[in-house]
């Protein structure tokens, strides 16, 4: 009989060689691994608030957290443990048992995306063959828990913050999953393992760039996060769908939305950046776990530099980038990138190994489609913006000379 070698990935045989029953070694390794899915976002978070606060002092020019704790690293300890000790509200007429659902489908939402992250070539929690599917399925949980928050509330204000998220929300999903269906149709499958390995010679961003920024931007939009943060604009709609939670309620929503941003990033850098490939990463898989973490790294810190710059945009603004703009370049990336690929299997080029050789000539026609889009783009912006100068000037010449027809004519004598 073959030696079962004692890893992370033959728990079960490992157990069942050391006289645990097979049944329990199974619901052991079950209960282990969704403690472990559960309890390391949850711990990410609190180091992931510390992060922003930091980078937002940095670029405001202030100090941020240094008081509590060495580089003030404790001080995201202390807010939980405060939101803990605060009193649970909840008002008169809401409806309880949804109203206290909805922080917990906040938070889950986000962590059960985890489960088909591939973190290394061997660490994975499902390696499911519909993994992009399922984390759009499982994604659109949250805006579930936005409605119902809002909701069962009994406030007017939650329930228009609600109805103003979900339209957001909603609209922003049109143009994500439109850029997901290009890496998958790259790859030729929707396993996000599998994804991963096809960029081993090259990555999807070098392919699909114009996939990649509508993935980027769209995904600021899901998780509320500045320019498009209008899901707690306080000088509008007060706090937004979750003004009535208070203490632990109030901090689950908010852990939900840092690890959402995070999770985010996670999945820009396994889908087009590449996700744990990197040198030596066959022999020793564990060094997935750093390549992961630096590309993450890299989208999320440019993400809350975005944040700490950029101004709130309004409600139509963003209904109109979305609309006019995100997914129509979005369709008109889909439909080339597909005839792209015909283009490229009917030449033969197709790549027939995951060396950099074999997938440059891909890349290199994928790479010109989306160049001639963001050219008929920037000329479209052009023309807007064109169009817009000229209409003002007319309007200040027509306003201009109405003025003049209104001023008195001065007299000889005067």
């Amino acid at each position: 009989m073959e030696q079962t070698v004692c890893d992370i990935n033959h728990l079960v045989e490992c157990l069942v060689l050391g006289g645990v029953n097979r049944d329990l070694a199974n619901l052991l390794t079950l209960v282990g691994g969704v403690l472990l899915v559960a309890t390391v976002p949850l711990v990410t978070v609190i180091f992931l608030i510390w992060v922003e606060r930091k980078v937002a002092a940095r670029v405001q020019d202030r100090l941020g957290p240094n008081r509590v704790g060495p580089f003030g690293l404790l001080q995201t300890v202390a807010d939980a443990l405060k939101m803990l000790t605060k009193e649970d509200i909840t008002p008169n007429g809401a409806d309880k048992f949804i109203y206290n659902l909805a922080p917990i489908i906040s938070f889950a939402a986000v962590v059960l995306i985890w489960a088909v992250i591939p973190f290394t070539p061997l660490h994975i929690g499902a390696d499911l063959s519909i993994g992009i599917l399922y984390f759009v399925a499982v994604a659109s949980i949250g805006t579930v828990k936005i409605m119902i928050a809002g909701w069962s509330s009994n406030n007017k204000y939650a329930l228009l913050g609600a109805f103003r998220t979900i339209a957001q929300l909603l609209s922003y999903e049109v143009p994500l999953v439109l850029s997901l269906l290009v890496p998958v149709m790259i790859a030729g499958t929707l396993s996000m393992q599998e994804v991963v390995r096809d960029q081993s010679g090259m990555w999807y961003f070098f392919m699909a760039p114009v996939a990649a920024v509508m993935f980027f931007i769209a995904n600021l939009a899901e998780t509320g996060r500045a320019p498009f943060d209008l899901l707690e604009a306080e000088s509008e709609i007060i706090a937004g769908y979750n003004i009535e939670y208070s203490g632990f309620k109030w901090g689950m929503f908010m852990a939900g939305e840092f690890m959402h941003a995070f999770t985010a990033s996670l999945l820009a850098a396994v889908i087009f950046l590449g996700g744990w490939w990197g040198p030596g990463v066959e022999q020793v898989p564990a060094l997935g776990f750093i390549y992961l973490g630096l590309k993450t790294a890299v989208v999320y810190l440019f993400s809350l530099v975005l944040r700490s710059t950029v101004p709130r945009v309004r409600i139509d603004q963003l209904m109109t980038l979305n609309w006019k703009w995100l997914v129509p370049i979005s369709v008109a990336n889909v439909l080339i990138t597909a005839f792209l690929l015909q283009v490229v299997k009917l030449l033969g080029l197709t790549p027939a190994d995951g060396s950099l050789v074999a997938a440059l000539p891909q890349t290199l026609i994928l790479l010109l489609g989306n160049l001639a889009l963001v050219l008929v783009v920037l000329n479209a912006l052009r023309n807007q913006g064109r169009a817009a100068r000229m209409a003002a000037q007319r309007q200040q010449e027509t306003a201009l000379a109405l003025h003049d027809e209104t001023m008195p004519v001065a007299s000889a004598g005067d």
